[in-house]
């Protein structure tokens, strides 16, 4: 069945979309990256309590360093490769511990673009799923959600995508399980797939939910531009791995006052879910205020406002991520002030 789909992926490429075209060849190298950091601090809870909203990355208190990257991209004709270096606490949380090399490779693959309609892709890229994305470069909010925090960073395996019409887009990969971005020595693959109609996106993935898998998920992510100051994003999911797993959803409203200056707004429900009948799974209501100051075209500066609150501070992996309150209570919500700043080149 797994030699089946790849076969078919390569089927319709070269047999469907693949309509070659004589051009002229044209090489090009370009250098891209960003580099970050933080201040934070709780408001509900002391600085040396260890809180946490439970979410990847920007989980220090205090003055951090966020991540700093370098992206290499080669282009020849009608092939290239792109190579992106990661380095800090948030490239490191990205990349875990069984990589190529650790905390060092966000992503490495080729590219052959077939013909106007057809790319495949193969290596370690970015994950297609969700609103949000590692680089905190191309976020509005600095913190990241529990929706992307959830499901998978990146992939290694192949990809093939294909625009179908000016507003259609098709994507079809054959992968790694959930984050083995290295070599995969169980035998087993993740399939993805993504369909996409002018920019809204509904995305699938699955693996067998074996050896740490995620198992199954499906997610929708796209926004509307309500007016030529105010978009507003939108994302949600539902993952299940053998009965049990994560569903949510997620708002982002942006509003520019200004060329400069913008505010948004992330307003998230998540919750986990199972079949054990005498369990209170826990969810949780994330809300996220963001300012976005543009300085001279390069560096963003990010202040931030989050406030995330349980409905079952003693359930689950959600419950442990709130320590105490400022009294040294048992809490079941945590406040945090965030100032970012995030430079891209």
């Amino acid at each position: 069945m797994k030699k089946l789909l790849t076969l078919s992926m390569f089927f319709i490429a070269f047999g469907l979309y693949a309509q070659e075209e004589e051009t002229e060849e044209k090489k090009s190298f370009t250098i891209s990256g960003s580099v970050d950091a933080y201040y934070q601090t709780y408001i509900s809870a002391p600085d040396d309590a260890g809180a946490t909203f439970g979410t990847a990355f920007a989980d220090k208190s205090g003055f951090a360093f966020g991540m700093g990257n370098i992206i290499a991209s080669y282009e020849s004709g009608k092939v290239g490769a792109v190579l992106d270096l990661v380095t800090g606490p948030r490239g490191g949380a990205a990349t875990f511990s069984n990589d190529i090399v650790d905390g060092i490779v966000n992503q490495a693959y080729v590219y052959w673009n077939v013909s106007e309609k057809t790319t495949l892709t193969m290596g370690r890229f970015n994950t297609f799923l969700g609103y949000e994305v590692i680089a905190p470069a191309a976020n509005f909010n600095y913190s990241t959600s529990y929706l992307f925090s959830s499901g998978p960073f990146s992939h290694m395996g192949l990809k093939a995508d294909f625009a179908l019409s000016d507003d259609f887009s098709l994507m079809l990969a054959v992968m790694n399980p959930w984050d083995t971005n290295d070599i995969s020595t169980t035998g087993e693959y993740s399939f993805g797939a993504q369909l996409g109609y002018s920019g809204q996106f509904l995305n699938f993935y699955y693996d067998s939910g074996n050896n740490g898998g995620l198992g199954f998920e499906v997610d929708y992510t796209g926004g509307f531009d309500v007016s030529d100051a105010f978009f507003l994003g939108i994302n949600a999911a539902y993952n299940d791995n053998d009965g049990s797993g994560f569903y949510g959803a997620a708002l982002y409203p942006q509003y520019a006052t200004s060329d400069d200056f913008s505010i948004g707004l992330r307003g998230e429900y998540f919750a986990l879910h199972g079949e054990a009948d005498n369990f209170d799974y826990p969810s949780v209501i994330g809300v996220t205020l963001t300012g976005s100051y543009t300085v001279d075209s390069n560096l963003i500066i990010k202040p931030e406002f989050r406030l995330d609150s349980l409905t079952d501070s003693d359930g689950g992996i959600l419950g442990d991520s709130f320590v105490i309150d400022n009294d040294g209570l048992a809490a079941s919500s945590l406040s945090a002030f965030t100032l970012a700043a995030i430079y891209s080149f």
